[in-house]
Formats: C-alpha cells, structure tokens, sequence
C-alpha cells in the first residue's frame, strides 16, 4: 500500500515536472528573438533547444537525474529569463498607474 502511494505520488511528480516544461518551451517559442537580445540573455534557440531536450527527456527517457536538470532549466527559465523578455518587450507591470506609483498607491511626495 505504501508502494503504491508513493508510485502515485512519483507519476504525479513525473506529471508536474512535464508541465512546468511544456509551459516553459511553449513561453519560449511564444517571444520574440530580439528581446532575448534586449534583455541581455542566452538565445532563443538556446532555450529551444535545452527546453525542447527538457520535453523528449520528460517523455521518453524516465531517468530521474536528466528530469531533475531539466526541471532546473525549466525554473530558470521561468524565473529568470522570462520576466526579463516581458520586461524588454512591454508585456510586464502595466496596471494602468502612472510611473510615480509605489507599491502602495502613488507617491504624493509627501504631501
């Protein structure tokens, strides 16, 4: 029973770990290649093809050691890469507010 579970619970990881790289390459394919440039970052088609290699690893090889350096690739790309291209192509922190808003509503200048 325990066996199970925790064979449950690896498939679920397996699962998770898949996702997190399919969302990853789809982000990567999605920007553009001069904002990978703009954000002073690796290529795109680096991140293609680490992030591809991710995805047939998560498929069709089960090794756990390449899923898990895959799933760090996929987090720094996620972390890292990602806001940075967002940010250079304009696709990040527009809410609406002006420039001198601060975290908490605008700066008044201490009025």
């Amino acid at each position: 029973m325990l066996l199970e579970a925790f064979g449950s619970f690896l498939q679920l990881l397996y699962l998770a770990m898949l996702v997190l790289a399919v969302v990853a390459l789809v982000f990567a394919v999605t920007a553009r290649e001069d904002a990978y440039r703009a954000a002073d970052k690796q290529k795109k088609s680096f991140w293609l093809i680490i992030l591809g290699v991710t995805v047939f690893v998560n498929l069709v090889i089960p090794i756990l050691f390449l899923q898990i350096a895959g799933v760090i690739a996929s987090i720094v790309f996620m972390v890292d890469v990602r806001p940075a291209i967002k940010a250079v192509s304009g696709g990040g922190g527009s809410r609406g507010g002006s420039s001198s808003d601060g975290p908490y509503g605008p700066y008044n200048g201490g009025r």
